[in-house]
């Protein structure tokens, strides 16, 4: 067997390899999840047993289901708009111009990515505390949406970095030779050619912001949100009206994800 034959199989094993892993550790749970919500009995276990609806009833019938719903969707929705505004704004400055201490930039607003959201949440809330003896506040809603700008923009600004990087700048000059303000030039030529990045990132800003725990978790100042409502419930006992949630929760996800997808591909087939 040559160099060449052998080089083949080891890549054919990695990438099935891969593949096998990620639908056994991944989608065959999130399958199993569907299953279990449709379950007739109380426990997650096999045998299946009958088919039944009562665990979505119980959900939407719960005293804090759409509480948490509403206050899940308050928060990823303005993390959202702020933390893609921010890091829109911040994608530009850091691909476009050039000035002094412009690697400081970078590492300052990439910092928060590879920052593990526990500490971060714990450093968050001690903050807040200081600051909240000093103006009398309590922590809450806003104190989350806080959390997760200052943890989300960077993933913003990443994403649209790359669609920064993709477009042809010459537009812009022409857009200017043809005496176009800095404003219109950033409202008719920029915006709309970086917009695929900048939805992309925003919704991929809102998801991550939907289904955030730690900072959510020490931030909420016992607001309850999706991931402290699941949080709250497994702590008394595993019972399938968190699958229904999660399905719920789930299915919304996929079609946000295939929204922006087709958006990406919009995107590149412009290019």
């Amino acid at each position: 067997m040559s160099w060449h034959q052998i080089e083949k199989w080891l890549v054919n094993i990695l990438l099935y390899g891969s593949m096998a892993a990620i639908l056994t550790f991944f989608y065959i749970p999130i399958f199993t999840m569907i299953a279990f919500s449709f379950k007739e009995t109380n426990y997650m276990i096999f045998p299946f047993g009958g088919f039944s609806l009562q665990w979505y009833v119980k959900l939407f019938e719960h005293v804090d289901f759409y509480n948490a719903i509403s206050n899940s969707f308050l928060i990823a929705f303005f993390t959202m708009i702020i933390a893609t505004t921010l890091g829109t704004i911040t994608a530009l400055a850091w691909v476009r111009y050039r000035f002094k201490l412009r690697s400081v930039f970078q590492s300052i607003n990439l910092l928060p990515i590879i920052f593990p959201q526990l500490i971060l949440g714990i450093m968050l809330l001690l903050w807040f505390s200081v600051l909240g003896n000093v103006f009398e506040f309590n922590t809450g809603i806003v104190t989350v949406i806080i959390g997760h700008v200052v943890y989300l923009t960077p993933f913003a600004m990443v994403v649209v970095s790359v669609q920064i990087h993709a477009f042809d700048d010459t537009l812009e000059d022409a857009a200017r030779d043809a005496g176009a303000t800095i404003w219109q030039v950033y409202r008719d030529v920029t915006l709309p050619l970086i917009w695929p990045g900048v939805f992309s990132a925003g919704i991929f800003v809102f998801l991550l912001s939907w289904g955030n725990f730690y900072i959510t978790f020490y931030l909420n100042g016992g607001a309850r949100t999706i991931p402290t409502f699941v949080f709250a419930g497994l702590t008394q006992g595993s019972i399938p009206i968190y699958p229904a949630l999660a399905t719920l929760v789930f299915i919304p996800g996929i079609i946000l994800v295939a929204v922006a997808e087709h958006y990406r591909r919009r995107a590149l087939a412009r290019l």
